[in-house]
C-alpha cells in the first residue's frame, strides 16, 4: 500500500493483537468488501443490506468524472466562477474537505441561520452556481436553501435551470422536482448512506465544479483497496478499527484527532461525522473531539478515557503517548484516507456490537423542531434569567438547586454537572459559522478549564453527526447551546416559516429532546448581541 501509513500504539497489546486476530478469522475485510449484511448480527442485516455499495466507490464512480468536467467548462462558458454547495451532514462534509485539500474555493451553506443565508444568496449572484445535495430529497434546511437561491435567480433575470444542480437519490421528491425544472440532475447510490458518499456524486459533482482534482482523488482511494479487503493483521483499517473498538468497549470512548502536518484540512470535521453517527447508539460510541492540532496544549492527551489519532507525517507519537496508552497515527493521501476511515468505522462497528448503518436519533430531533415550527415562534420557553444581552435558559430541571442568573453562574453550574472520569462538553452553536468563526476558540478554553474532551458543532449540521451521539451514546455529556438574534429574518419562499423561525425550532427542539427525553444536562444561551455575546461567552469560558 505504497504512500499509506498508520501506525498504532496500544495500552494492551495483546489483547489488540487478538481482537486484531479474531478479525482476521472472521472474515470481516473480506466480508465488507463482499458486502456481506451478517457481520453486525441478525438486528442489523436488513439496514446492512443497503447501505455497502460504499466498499468499491474509488472504481464504481469513474463514470462520472467526465460529465462533471464537461458541466463545469459549461457553467464556466455561462460565466460562472462561484460554486455554492446546499447540502447538511454527508452531503456538505467531504467537498468541504476536498475543495479545502485542493485549493479551490467552494461556499458551503449548510445551515437555516438567516444571515449566512442571505450573505450566501445575495453574493456575486450573476457568476453563481449552486449544487443542491440532498439524499432523502426532503431534507428541511436543504428544500429551504433551495428556495431561496430560485427566488434570488429569477428576481435577478437568471434561469435557474441554467445555474441549479442537483445531487439526490432516484425517485426522490428532489429529483421529480428538479426534472420537472429542468435542472441537470446527478444520481446517488441509493445503497450508500449519507456518511460514506464521499466518492459517490455528492462528494464529487460540488468538489469538481469547483475546479478539485476529482480524478485523482479517485485515483488516491482506489490505491489501497486491495489491501483494505485483505484478511490479514497488517490490513491497516483491521488495526486502526480494531483499536478503536476495543478501546471503547473498555470505556476507551472519546476519540480524539489532531492534525500532524497532514496537506489537507479540516479532514477531522469529516472523519467526526463518520465516526460519531456511525458509532453513537443503545448507549454506546466513540465522541470524536477534533481539536486544533497535536501540538497544542488543550487537546486533552492526559484524559484517561481518550484515544488520540494523528493525521499527517509527524511523528508526534514518539518518546510519549496519551496518559490512555491508545493512540494511531496515520499518513495517507486524502483519498486513501477516506477509504480506510470508512472500512476502519464499519469494523470497529462490529467490535463494539452496533449496527454502523443506522442513525435511529437524528429523526427525534426533527420531528421535535417540526412541533416547534407548528407550535409557535419556535423558541421553546421564556427565559429563565437575563444577563445583560443574553437569555439563560436551563430546560429539563437540572439546575433546579444551583443559582444561574447570570451567564458566569450558569456556566459554572453546568460545568459541575460533568463526570471528572468519564464526561464531556458539547458546544452547540446555531450561528453564522463563516461571519462569526471566532467562537470556535471556545473549545479550548473549557478543554483547558475542565481538563475534558470538548467538541464544538455548527448548528444544525452537527444534528446530521454528533447530534446522534448525544442522544444516542452513553449519557455522560453536558452541553451548551448558543442561539443569537439574526440581523433580520428572511423568509422562506412558499413555506410558513422564515429561517429564523426554523433555526429557532431546530435548537429549541434538540434541547428539548436531549433535556426531557434523554435527562441531559443542557445550558441554552441566546445572544440578543450576537459580537457583544460572543466577546462575553469566551472570557466566561476561560473562567
Amino acid at each position: 500500500m505504497t504512500g499509506t501509513r498508520v501506525h498504532v500504539h496500544a495500552a494492551v497489546p495483546e489483547a489488540l493483537g487478538a481482537t486484531i486476530e479474531q478479525l482476521v478469522a472472521d472474515q470481516v475485510a473480506s466480508g465488507i468488501a463482499a458486502q456481506d449484511p451478517t457481520l453486525w448480527g441478525p438486528d442489523a442485516e436488513d439496514e446492512a443490506g443497503k447501505r455497502l455499495s460504499w466498499v468499491d466507490l474509488p472504481e464504481q464512480s469513474q463514470h462520472l468524472v467526465p460529465r462533471i468536467t464537461a458541466l463545469r467548462q459549461t457553467l464556466t462558458e455561462r460565466g460562472v466562477r462561484r460554486i455554492v454547495l446546499c447540502g447538511m451532514g454527508g452531503s456538505s462534509l467531504a467537498p468541504e474537505v476536498i475543495c479545502a485539500a485542493h485549493g479551490v474555493d467552494l461556499v458551503t451553506l449548510d445551515s437555516s441561520e438567516p444571515d449566512m443565508v442571505r450573505a450566501a444568496v445575495s453574493t456575486d449572484l450573476a457568476s453563481t452556481a449552486v449544487v443542491v445535495s440532498s439524499k432523502s430529497g426532503s431534507t428541511v434546511e436543504t428544500a429551504s436553501q433551495k428556495r431561496a437561491f430560485e427566488q434570488a435567480f429569477r428576481e435577478a433575470g437568471i434561469d435557474p435551470a441554467d445555474r441549479v444542480v442537483v445531487v439526490t437519490d432516484p425517485g426522490s421528491p428532489l429529483e421529480r422536482e428538479a426534472t420537472e425544472a429542468g435542472y441537470e440532475v446527478f444520481h446517488a447510490d441509493p445503497e450508500v448512506g449519507g456518511r460514506y458518499s464521499a466518492m459517490t456524486a455528492f462528494g464529487l459533482v460540488p468538489s469538481g465544479l469547483a475546479g478539485a482534482d476529482i480524478q485523482g482523488l479517485l485515483d488516491e482511494g482506489r490505491t489501497v483497496l486491495d489491501q483494505l479487503r485483505l484478511d490479514a493483521a497488517d490490513n491497516p483499517a483491521v488495526q486502526l478499527g480494531g483499536l478503536l473498538g476495543l478501546a471503547a468497549n473498555g470505556g476507551v470512548d472519546k476519540l480524539v484527532l489532531a492534525d500532524a502536518g497532514a496537506s489537507f484540512a479540516r479532514i477531522g470535521d469529516w472523519i467526526e461525522q463518520l465516526v460519531a453517527e456511525s458509532t453513537g447508539k443503545h448507549g454506546k460510541g466513540i465522541l470524536p473531539v477534533v481539536v486544533e492540532s497535536a501540538s497544542a496544549p488543550n487537546f486533552v492527551p492526559s484524559t484517561t478515557d481518550s484515544v488520540l489519532v494523528a493525521t499527517g507525517p509527524d511523528d508526534v507519537l514518539a518518546g510519549t503517548s496519551p496518559a490512555s496508552g491508545w493512540a494511531a497515527r496515520i499518513d495517507a493521501s486524502l483519498g486513501a484516507q477516506m477509504v480506510l476511515w470508512e472500512f476502519a468505522v464499519a469494523v470497529a462497528g462490529r467490535v463494539i456490537g452496533i449496527n454502523p448503518f443506522d442513525q435511529p436519533d437524528v429523526e427525534s430531533a426533527k420531528a421535535a423542531a417540526r412541533s416547534m415550527l407548528d407550535g409557535g415562534d419556535g423558541t421553546g420557553s421564556e427565559p429563565d434569567a437575563v444577563d445583560g444581552d443574553i437569555e439563560l435558559r436551563t430546560p429539563g430541571g437540572w439546575a433546579a438547586e444551583e443559582s444561574t442568573d447570570t451567564l458566569e453562574e450558569a456556566l459554572r453550574a453546568l460545568l459541575a454537572q460533568l463526570d471528572p472520569a468519564r464526561g464531556y462538553v458539547a458546544v452547540m452553536a446555531y450561528l453564522d459559522r463563516h461571519a462569526l468563526g471566532e467562537l470556535e476558540r471556545i473549545r479550548a478554553s473549557l478543554a483547558t478549564r475542565t481538563g475534558r474532551p470538548v467538541t464544538f458543532g455548527w448548528g444544525p449540521r452537527f444534528l446530521h453527526s454528533t447530534g446522534q451521539l448525544h442522544k444516542g451514546g452513553p449519557a455522560v455529556g453536558v452541553y451548551l447551546q448558543i442561539t443569537g438574534e439574526p440581523t433580520a429574518d428572511l423568509e422562506v419562499e412558499g413555506q410558513d416559516f422564515s429561517f429564523g423561525r426554523l433555526v429557532a425550532a431546530q435548537a429549541a427542539g434538540d434541547a428539548g429532546v436531549l433535556a426531557d427525553d434523554h435527562g441531559r444536562p443542557v445550558l441554552r444561551l441566546h445572544l440578543r448581541d450576537q459580537r457583544g455575546g460572543i466577546d462575553r461567552l469566551l472570557a466566561a469560558a476561560e473562567g
